[in-house]
């Protein structure tokens, strides 16, 4: 900065703020920094000087004047950096928490040193300052405060050494807030607070970590969780990292926890209640952090969007203000004009506040009310027209009451809330509802809390602010009538309402697609009323995106369950999960997003992770009775449409499970068991970790009768068995199923011996009159005990020429002609026409029909609990059939499908009779 520069900004800044005057004339003579130094450097050189304060201090006194002086210094250059233009906040606060962290390190160093020294504690101390709120974040005020956490890490300590250790660490926190917070003639460090620790009336000033982890996990608020978002630890930093994480689940709670903003509503009404006096109009008095549009309203407005959703997006776990706004734009949880905003804001505000503070070094955050004062705070922030200062920061506050007010429920007066959303039958009938005094008494019932949902006043507030939006929703669906029976059977369900209601409060988007749900999923609206923490799926980022692969399913079900986690707890860790993943694919399939073939790996996909991620946790809790697997280990198999790649929402797992037991004759655990028994108990075991309804729910429904001798066979079959079964026993039928089957999981060795058994099962079928013969005959059988459905239209599986049709014929032709694939059934068909089954012209017939039976059965399971009947379906659930398909309306969607069906049977009883073409 140039010399001349230098001494308009000493001039200005001695004229405006009594308090930098008077240290501009204590420390003139060490001014020469700000020219031949950068105020970084200078900054760096006073956290060394502290550092180096600890080493030659005689005693407590001598070390606390010292720092006293070296923080003096420091707020001059920072204050002149400031006001200078060298620095914008983020550099500002961050040259004031780098200070901080100094003087607090250089301290507890010396206190801690003493303590060591005299043997009265080890050198692996494990004692932790966690920097919180702006000291924390980086984000210091001029004059702030700062608030901090004391903590010893208990666990490196024994018992008795422990309790020997507590009050040294209990009295040396109280020296060391003294050494900082002691204001003398030559002033003070910093301020120290260290009330937000736990019950701070009750609870000493040092704390034993895993107190402290106890108090949070049983009794721990709202606001505390808020506070351990800005937590940073100092001292024994490894120690007090390690804490925070051990925390993470207290603040970062894995379900969305939309309650956290009615207690953070609470906090806020309580201080504007408190502030009342003052509106964004009036600015003499004002208090710029916590009056109305203040800074605490743009904390507030990013501290509770990162605790609903940080426990699911860890890049939202920012510390900082300015940071978190950023990640909460990159997840596009906020947009971008509203980050500029508020961010912009922000920093204006702050600035204020600095300027403020540098006055009279005050902690003080309210406009002063004086002429005077108002004039030196105006020319301090650089504007010599004060009028004009004073209405852009009116202006200024007045815009984030707006901004932030929307998301806080700013209050409504109730006859005003009520004009607003109530809805009598005339109005219901204009909307368009045909009965509207059956949707007058449903929408009275939710209001008036005669539902679960809405039985508490502050959720009936939040429903009844919810009212429009609903009513205007449901008013807009193909059919209003069917569609809000169908929400009422969602909002019946929820057996409370505060997070659902505070969920669409803040995502009016999500309440939107709820109501497109109901209109069209009836069975998809009753589970999500059943379940609602289903709901939290829907704001992860990559809701809308392909699902993942397996491999990264099985990685996010991993770290959803946990280091540590109980048999019980993994398995209602991995029903949640997959409730999630199956629901998230289901509104794929709803909103044209998955085609059938998509669809059909997708909840695939989801099955495989859950059985990979089951398995090792049922061997785990198995094998603490009888051990681990005895001999070569186990095989998972599927079949059917897990094999093929084609479930839909409510498909049963087909499993076979092989064993090999070498030479092992029994187990090696407190309870042995023979492999012969061992395997079979393994086998029920996983299956009942598959079905079992725990208090999630059940996982999967299990069929096993495609194993070896169905179900008089043993559940799970030796390698030895299965080779011999299905070599010699074998019908033709189960070699037709072994054609879709695919190795899941298993010991290599194992694998390749089942892979080489089922190849040559199949290969001496190839060619084969048998199957042609027994096919044949097995498909006049099924036709026959099907015959109520072979000529009903929707019978999508059963009807003639619908899936069953069509999968069989290519099994017949796959195991005939030796293209065992276990790939999707359009897939094979093409295998077939290369290998001379089938000709072109009917392969393209036969897929054409099968992707339309196809995309309308996964539509059918994920909404409807029963088969589609178009006379009892929603107008909704129509439309959502038309878009999918393609077609211009139900009528030819309906015309469409009788043709394809139709074509499809013909070739099925021509290629079956003729046996090839």
């Amino acid at each position: 900065m140039r010399q001349g520069a230098v001494g308009d900004l000493l001039r200005g800044t001695a004229g405006s703020s009594p308090y930098l005057a008077r240290l501009i004339g204590r420390h003139g003579a060490e001014l020469h920094r700000l020219v031949s130094e950068s105020p970084e450097a200078t900054i760096e050189a006073l956290a060394v000087e502290m550092k180096a304060a600890t080493h030659d201090a005689p005693g407590l006194s001598a070390l606390g004047d010292r720092l006293r002086e070296i923080k003096s210094r420091a707020a001059l250059f920072i204050a002149l950096a400031d006001l200078g233009g060298v620095w914008g906040l983020e550099e500002t606060t961050g040259a004031l928490t780098d200070i901080a962290d100094s003087a607090c390190e250089a301290a507890s160093g010396w206190l801690l040193a003493r303590e060591i020294d005299a043997g009265r504690l080890p050198q692996d101390h494990g004692y932790v300052l966690l920097a919180m709120g702006k000291m924390g974040a980086r984000e210091l005020n001029y004059s702030s405060d700062i608030d901090l956490i004391a903590l010893f890490d208990d666990e490196r300590y024994g018992p008795e050494e422990a309790l020997k250790a507590r009050p040294l660490l209990i009295k040396l926190t109280r020296n060391l807030v003294k050494l900082l917070s002691e204001n003398t003639g030559a002033g003070y460090v910093f301020r120290t607070d260290l009330r937000l620790r736990p019950s701070p009336s009750t609870t000493p000033v040092c704390m034993a970590m895993s107190a402290a982890e106890r108090y949070y996990e049983s009794v721990g608020r709202t606001w505390e969780r808020a506070a351990h978002i800005k937590a940073r630890p100092l001292v024994d930093r490894d120690a007090g990292q390690a804490y925070l994480q051990s925390l993470a689940p207290f603040v970062w709670r894995r379900h969305l926890d939309f309650a956290a903003i009615d207690d953070i509503q609470d906090m806020l009404r309580k201080i504007r209640d408190k502030h009342a006096q003052f509106t964004v109009g009036a600015l003499p008095g004002h208090d710029l952090k916590l009056g109305p549009g203040g800074i605490r309203e743009i904390e507030f407005f990013a501290q509770t969007r990162q605790l609903i959703m940080g426990g699911r997006d860890p890049s939202l776990r920012a510390r900082g203000t300015l940071a978190a706004l950023s990640a909460l734009t990159d997840a596009e949880i906020i947009g971008e004009e509203t980050r500029a905003r508020l961010s912009e804001d922000y920093e204006a505000l702050r600035t204020v506040e600095h300027r403020l503070q540098m006055m009279e070094d005050a902690q003080t955050h309210s406009v002063p009310v004086q002429q005077e004062a108002r004039t030196r705070l105006s020319m301090l922030a650089g504007e010599a027209d004060q009028a004009a200062f004073e209405r852009t920061l009116a202006d200024r506050l007045a815009r984030v009451n707006a901004n932030t007010g929307a998301f806080f429920g700013s209050p409504t007066p109730a006859a005003e809330k009520r004009e607003q959303t109530e809805f009598d039958e005339t109005a219901l009938a204009a909307a368009g509802f045909e009965r509207p005094a059956d949707a007058a008494r449903n929408i009275a019932r939710w209001h008036d809390g005669q539902i679960p949902a809405t039985r508490t006043s502050r959720a009936r507030a939040l429903f009844r602010g919810l009212e429009g939006q609903i009513v205007k929703g449901l008013a807009g669906a193909a059919s209003p009538d069917q569609a809000l029976v169908q929400f009422d059977r969602f909002v019946s369900g929820l057996p409370a309402g505060v997070q659902v209601f505070s969920l669409f409060t803040a995502n009016p988007k999500l309440l939107d697609l709820i109501i497109a749900i109901c209109s069209a999923a009836p069975r998809l609206a009753a589970y999500l009323g059943r379940r609602s923490q289903t709901l939290d799926a829907l704001l992860d980022r990559d809701f809308w995106e392909p699902l993942a692969d397996k491999e990264t399913l099985v990685a996010q079900l991993n770290d959803r369950i946990g280091s540590g986690a109980d048999y019980e707890s993994v398995l209602d860790s991995v029903r949640r999960s997959a409730r999630e993943f199956r629901f998230r694919a289901g509104v794929h399939v709803l909103r044209g997003i998955a085609d059938c073939r998509e669809a059909g790996r997708a909840f695939t996909r989801i099955a495989e992770a859950c059985l990979t991620c089951l398995l090792p946790h049922v061997a785990a809790n198995f094998a603490k009775r009888h051990g681990p697997m005895p001999g070569n280990g186990m095989a998972v198999m599927a079949m059917g449409k897990l094999g093929s790649h084609e479930m839909t929402s409510g498909s049963d797992l087909d499993l076979i499970l092989v064993y090999d037991p070498a030479d092992a004759e029994m187990s090696d655990g407190p309870r042995p068991l023979p492999p012969r028994t061992y395997y079979p108990r393994l086998t029920q075991a996983l299956v009942a970790a598959l079905t079992a309804p725990t208090a999630e729910g059940v996982l999967y429904e299990v069929d096993m009768r495609l194993r070896p001798s169905g179900r008089q066979g043993p559940v799970a079959v030796s390698i030895d068995a299965f080779e011999s079964y299905q070599i010699k026993d074998a019908w033709v039928w189960e070699h037709l199923a072994l054609t879709r089957a695919r190795i899941l999981s298993g010991p290599a060795p194992l694998t390749a011996r089942m892979e080489e058994i089922i190849d040559a099962a199949l290969t001496r079928r190839i060619g084969g009159a048998q199957v042609l013969t027994e096919a044949r005959d097995m498909r006049v059988r099924l036709a026959s005990a099907n015959a109520a459905d072979r000529d009903r239209l929707w019978a999508l599986k059963l009807g003639a020429g619908g899936l069953m049709d069509i999968e069989f014929l290519v099994q017949i032709g796959a195991l005939y002609t030796g293209c065992r694939t276990a790939r999707p059934v359009p897939e094979t068909i093409g295998d077939l026409v290369d290998a001379g089954w089938l000709q072109a012209a009917d392969a393209a017939t036969l897929r054409q029909a099968f992707d339309l039976s196809a995309i309308l059965q996964q539509i059918e399971r994920v909404a409807l609990d029963a088969p589609f009947d178009p006379k009892m379906a929603g107008d909704e659930l129509q439309s959502v059939m038309v878009s999918a398909t393609d077609h211009p309306g139900f009528d030819v969607l309906e015309a469409s499908l009788a043709d394809a069906r139709a074509e499809a049977a013909e070739i099925c009883d021509r290629v079956s009779s003729l046996g090839q073409q």
